[in-house]
């Protein structure tokens, strides 16, 4: 063989057997792609865990501190309950301390009047000047226990009740004491009677005379516009009267009727101030009878007879049960000693 052939074959395997540089380049440079993009998955993969790790712990650290802000609450609530309970106590003792207070007090109070009371237990004149305050009280008690039943003076027996407590007021001996209660509710049943039924019912009797219509005052005819045609065409030839005549007409029969009825009145007036019930009822009674004797039949008759009945039922007589306990009791507890 020739030396350029030689030398051209030399050349091709030296071609053929020379490494290509480019494609080592292009696997370096994925390779390199390849770490970074690892690289950036573990950063990612790091980063997305510490942010998760951070989030758990905002949220513990949320619910420690809610947990806290309620036990804190919780303790307030405690505080405050334990501090109203405290001063409700307090409130207690105070309220406690002035009934201690006020009991010492009335110790102190009854102790000075145990004092007084043998004070005047050893004074030798004491049961002389009692004697007489009890025959005094006695005889206020009789006194206005009589003017009630006999009188029927309300007032005066007040008065008189209202003098004998004051003087067994003056009776310091506490074996008086169920006299003294006795006197004050027998006291209270005559306050509580009020106005005096007798004289209410001579104010109303007076009230209802008043009232009533002289006799020389015959009822109203009926105009004459009112009456029939046949009635104003007859009125001068005819007059109509009843036939029973029960109405007064005469001057002379209204005088005689309103007289009477005036007498009744009186007698009525009379059997209230001697309080006679059967008497005060019969007689207005009778003035019922001379007022339709003396009226005919009218709104206004019927109204006076509806107050006389009213005036009938009127009581006239002071119920009052209790009357003369406490001058009995006073008798009995005397005459027991």
């Amino acid at each position: 063989m020739s030396r350029p052939a030689e030398r051209q074959a030399a050349v091709t395997d030296a071609v053929s057997t020379t490494p290509v540089a480019p494609a080592p380049r292009r696997r370096g440079r994925a390779v390199f792609w390849l770490l970074v993009a690892l690289l950036l998955a573990v950063l990612g993969w790091r980063g997305w865990g510490l942010w998760q790790a951070r989030q758990a712990q905002a949220a513990a650290s949320a619910r420690i501190d809610a947990e806290q802000w309620r036990a804190l609450e919780a303790r307030i609530d405690a505080l405050r309950r334990d501090q109203r309970a405290q001063a409700q106590r307090i409130a207690q003792a105070d309220a406690g301390t002035r009934v201690l207070r006020d009991e010492v007090l009335g110790i102190g109070q009854r102790a000075a009047l145990l004092e007084d009371s043998l004070d005047r237990l050893a004074d030798p004149t004491r049961h002389g000047v009692q004697a007489l305050r009890l025959d005094e009280v006695e005889l206020l008690l009789g006194l206005g226990m009589q003017r009630l039943q006999l009188a029927g003076d309300l007032d005066g027996a007040r008065r008189a009740y209202a003098l004998a407590a004051g003087v067994l007021a003056g009776i310091d001996d506490p074996a008086w004491l169920n006299l003294r209660q006795a006197l004050a509710q027998e006291r209270a049943a005559l306050d509580a009677l009020g106005t005096d039924p007798k004289a209410l019912a001579l104010a109303q009797l007076d009230a209802f005379a008043a009232t009533l219509a002289p006799p020389s005052v015959l009822p109203e005819a009926a105009p004459a516009a009112a009456l029939p045609w046949w009635r104003r065409a007859f009125a001068g030839l005819v007059q109509v009267r009843p036939a029973e005549r029960a109405v007064a007409v005469a001057p002379q029969e209204r005088a005689s009727g309103y007289a009477a009825l005036q007498l009744e009145l009186a007698l009525a007036r009379s059997a209230a101030e001697r309080r006679d019930q059967a008497a005060w009822r019969g007689a207005l009674q009778r003035a019922d009878g001379w007022l339709q004797r003396l009226w005919p039949p009218s709104p206004a008759r019927q109204q006076q007879q509806a107050r006389l009945r009213a005036l009938q039922a009127a009581p006239l007589v002071l119920a009052l049960p209790t009357l003369g306990s406490t001058l009995q009791q006073l008798q009995s507890t005397r005459a027991a000693r």
